[in-house]
Parts: structure tokens; sequence; C-alpha cells
């Protein structure tokens, strides 16, 4: 096995749903480092045009950034026809973008929980992965392999600790954690109806990363972790890349657990 050329990912195509936001500019520059040339793909272009710029001043590689609504097939469609007539293949997706809580969610009880935020959450968290999904595969298919790689959570692994969030107006949602678990099985779903085809999809779940939040928030946080504090938002990269390249050839179906401990004790 050739280490090195296993984590070399020049010439390969990468396609993030999400890439404006924190994790997801990480995800990209990550990739760059690596050799990608890579799709950054979000509903907000103007972030994405901005990341490009950073990012093409740093690598030699290609960028290709679209505006992308993951709840619309037309939007994805449009995408894929843009990625195919730029570099005719897409080895990698990284389904990544998610409805953001803070600043749509007032903190409020589940049995008064808005109805058409429930709907909203599940109509980007798990449906447009499922329409890149779907989209996306019939090029894999075509092409006899590529990667998925769908991004979850702890809480959808266990439920959500309110305690963490004490008096403030932040909230971890019935809708955050529903559909962050059904991407556990949705990974396990393709992987088995796609078995032999040459496409391989897993499953990456994320702990809390520290960003400015309550100071409050973060030691209580931190407290329930075995390492003893937040995640910094560049340490999920070499997951990802791990799961995206031949490193992890013989896995399929699985989810990759990086919590700090969060879920061990």
């Amino acid at each position: 096995m050739n280490i090195k050329k296993i984590f070399d990912f020049s010439d390969h195509v990468i396609v993030i749903t999400g890439a404006a936001g924190l994790l997801g500019s990480e995800y990209a520059n990550g990739f760059c480092q690596a050799g990608a040339n890579v799709v950054l793909a979000d509903i907000n272009l103007k972030k994405c045009k901005k990341l490009a710029k950073q990012l093409q001043s740093k690598f030699d590689v290609e960028i290709l950034t679209t505006k992308l609504d993951v709840t619309n097939p037309e939007s994805i469609k449009k995408m894929v026809n843009q990625v195919m007539k730029k570099f005719s293949k897409i080895d990698v997706l990284v389904n990544n973008a998610i409805f953001p809580e803070i600043g749509k969610i007032k903190k409020t009880s589940f049995e008064d929980f808005p109805l058409n935020i429930w709907k909203k959450g599940i109509d980007v968290n798990l449906t447009g992965m499922f329409l890149c999904s779907q989209q996306i595969g019939k090029v894999m298919i075509k092409q006899k392999n590529g990667v998925i790689v769908n991004i979850s959570s702890v809480y959808g692994l266990v439920g959500p600790d309110q305690r963490i969030y004490g008096k403030t107006k932040i909230v971890k949602s019935a809708m955050y954690a529903t559909t962050k678990g059904a991407v556990l099985n949705f990974t396990k779903y393709l992987a088995s109806y796609w078995n032999r085809t040459g496409i391989r999809v897993n499953t990456l779940s994320l702990g809390g990363v520290e960003e400015d939040q309550d100071k409050n928030i973060k030691r209580r946080y931190s407290e329930k972790t075995m390492i003893g504090r937040m995640a910094k938002k560049d340490e999920y990269v070499a997951a990802l890349l791990f799961l995206s390249s031949d490193a992890s050839s013989y896995m399929t179906g699985s989810n990759l657990v990086i919590d700090g401990g969060w879920t061990a004790w």
C-alpha cells in the first residue's frame, strides 16, 4: 500500500454541498490541500465565490462554484450538468448541507415546535441528501465507481442533552436529532443498494464544534467529552479524507464517529 498515493486526490472531483458553511469551507480547504478539484455548492453563492477566491490563491486546483438548493431537484440537476460539463466525472459527494437551527428556531418546548420548521429541516437535512445522492448516484453508476459521505452528528446517535444549553435561546430540536439519526440508516440503505457497483457510502458523525458559543455552553459540553473540550473546526477534515480515499476501500455502510469520546462513556 502506497500511503502517500492513497491520500493524493490529484485529478479527483469532489462535490461538497453546504460548502459555504463553517465546516464545508474546512472540508474544501482540506481537499484542495490534497490536490483535488472541488465543487463548492451552496445556496449562498456569494460566500462560495469568496471561498473559491481564497482557495485559488493558495492551491493549484480547479474550483467550480454553483448555487445549489438541495430541496429542488432541478437545481441539483443543473449543478450536476455544470460539474459534468467542466470535469466529466464526480469522484466524491459530501452530503454536508444542513438547515441552520441558529437564528431560525426560537427556544420552545417540543409540544409547541413549529410544523413549518420541522418540515423545512427534513427537506434540507434529509430530502436534500436523498435528492443529491439520486442524481450523483446516476453518474457514479455509469463510472462504476464513486464515494458518498453523509454527514451526521452525535445527536443522531443519542438524545441531545438540553441541560447544556441552559437558559440561552439555543435549542437542539427534535427535527435535528431525527434527521441526523435517519442519515445513519439512509447510508446503510445506499451502501446495500449499490453493493458491488464500485460505489461506497459511509457516514461521518461529528461532535460539537467550538465557535462563539456562550462560555457556559462550552464548559458544560466539554465536561461531557472524554477529551475535555469541543472540537476545533479543522479536526474533522482528515477523517473525511480517509472516508473519501482508498484508505477506506474496505469500508461501506459504516459510521465513523469523531466526538471526543462523547458517546463512549
